[in-house]
């Protein structure tokens, strides 16, 4: 299905919205666009929404797979904006989103869907799966100038840190905390202060007056804890080439930047074996 705008999606397209879950796609341009709809299609989603410009083109074995909204994706709150539409005209169903070159990863995802994941969640009574944004990036930078390859794929396997989050008077909040690490935290100097966090709840279920505010973080306190009180919970990640595209593509660090690769660098096998030996995310108690 195709939709001439947002607003005619939240209209015209609530049948997409009526079992979950439902992954929204921010493309804010059309690289991997294809691969990232066909990664979240094959992880078992109900339903796939790509939020695209007008211009961007599908490749024709997704198109007909998913509702596609046109949508100015590169505006100034363009992702809050989209999901609150959809927060508010969804029920409780579980809710997932990410941009175009990036995917989803959870534990033991090749042999399990994400509704299976949702499901063991719900029975460790949590409304919400914190992910871990993991930069990926070209190894070879001549042959990939865009740094994005998904058969050169790399990231760092260590450098990651978090440390408390503190309200506004300097009180540290309950379960939260604020993740670190990857080209974020290499390139700094290159990356503004509110950007540099990797964490981000993805994964969640809807519900009356939820909002997704600026940073990735929810106006209720707990959709922002990492765990609930009594035990460590699941977490998954999303692997993303959006940080390396975005530094190849700023004039004030594409010529500071040879090559993302360092002594901490490893090839990405896409599998979740991977990301849980190295640590960058948790099955918690699901076996």
């Amino acid at each position: 299905m195709h939709y001439s705008s947002l607003s005619d999606f939240l209209s015209q397209g609530k049948a997409a919205l009526a079992k979950g879950p439902v992954a929204l796609i921010m493309a804010e341009d059309e690289v991997e666009l294809d691969s990232t709809i066909r990664h979240h299609i094959d992880s078992g989603f109900k339903a796939v929404v790509v939020f695209a410009m007008p211009g961007f083109t599908l490749a024709g074995d997704v198109a007909d797979l998913v509702h596609r909204v046109d949508y100015q994706t590169t505006g100034d709150g363009a992702l809050e904006t989209a999901v609150n539409a959809v927060i508010g005209a969804a029920g409780p169903i579980w809710l997932f989103y990410c941009y175009n070159a990036e995917y989803l990863f959870y534990p033991f995802c090749e042999s399990r869907t994400v509704g299976e994941m949702i499901a063991f969640n719900i029975e460790e009574r949590r409304d919400t799966i914190l992910t871990y944004v993991i930069d990926l990036y070209a190894g070879d930078l001549g042959q990939h100038p865009l740094a994005v390859a998904l058969e050169d794929a790399h990231l760092d396997k260590s450098g990651y840190y978090a440390l408390s989050r503190k309200d506004r008077w300097n009180n540290v909040l309950d379960r939260q905390m604020d993740f670190f690490g990857g080209l974020r935290w290499r390139f700094e100097e290159h990356v503004p202060k509110p950007r540099r966090r990797i964490d981000r709840v993805s994964l969640f279920r809807n519900k009356p007056g939820l909002e997704l505010l600026p940073g990735h973080l929810f106006n209720d306190p707990e959709y922002n804890t990492y765990s609930c009180p009594w035990h460590h919970n699941l977490t998954a990640a999303v692997c993303s080439f959006r940080t390396a595209k975005a530094l190849k593509r700023n004039p004030g660090s594409t010529f500071e930047i040879e090559t993302f690769r360092w002594h901490n660098s490893a090839p990405f096998e896409w599998h979740s074996q991977q990301l849980l030996d190295l640590g960058l995310m948790e099955p918690g108690q699901w076996f």
